[in-house]
């Protein structure tokens, strides 16, 4: 991923923040055979002694949960809105076009847990997700026949982040006309993306080229 300063956020928890509004990741890894393989899943943050902790559950039996199992080093994408920038709304002209975006790449050790603590990251993962103390769909409303049902077909992990980077890609190193152009015409668009990434680069203009 791009190394650049003017790509990055000033804070850490800024980045631990992104994490959160977008807990639904891509976690990678590779086989006993050095195949890649990824899944797609929620997950819980947590910091403990100064540290990062991932937690989730995935399907047991799959290819990824039998390479997680082989070989303990992930890698989590925490991804954001993203959207196609223009070179027509640049000052500068004969310059290329990009794509803005924000991305976290969160590396760690995983380790599987066992069927006690799958039932509390069930529980935390749905009381966060439903965010209604009311909803029938909470752990605690489920029967305890479909709960060991549902629990015998998956398996809880946890991740320990062991480092952390990130590229926040918001036109930072365009000049102050082109930049508010481009927050203009991402605004406007019909495509929410793009009016999301929009928002994003307006909470980033104190780092635009030429800004104080």
């Amino acid at each position: 991923m791009y190394n650049l300063p003017y790509y990055k956020a000033a804070d850490k928890q800024d980045v631990i923040a992104f994490m959160r509004e977008h807990p639904f990741i891509t976690l990678c890894g590779v086989d006993a055979n050095n195949k890649p393989v990824a899944t797609h899943i929620p997950v819980l943050i947590s910091e403990r002694d100064e540290k990062i902790f991932l937690n989730a559950h995935v399907m047991r039996k799959q290819d990824h949960t039998i390479a997680f199992d082989t070989n303990k080093s992930v890698l989590a994408i925490f991804t954001g809105p993203h959207t196609y920038v223009s070179a027509s709304w640049y000052e500068t002209k004969n310059v290329g076009s990009t794509w803005n975006y924000q991305v976290v790449h969160a590396h760690g050790t995983l380790r599987f847990l066992e069927k006690d603590e799958l039932r509390q990251i069930l529980t935390r993962l749905t009381d966060k997700f439903e965010n209604n103390p009311h909803s029938p769909a909470l752990v605690k409303h489920m029967t305890e026949d479909y709960m060991q049902d549902m629990m015998s077909a998956i398996i809880a992990l946890e991740i320990e982040v062991t480092d952390i980077r990130h590229v926040f890609k918001l036109s930072q190193n365009r000049d102050e006309k082109s930049f508010n152009s481009i927050v203009d015409h991402l605004s406007s668009s019909e495509n929410a993306e793009a009016r999301a990434v929009a928002d994003a680069m307006t909470k980033e203009k104190s780092k635009v080229k030429g800004q104080k």
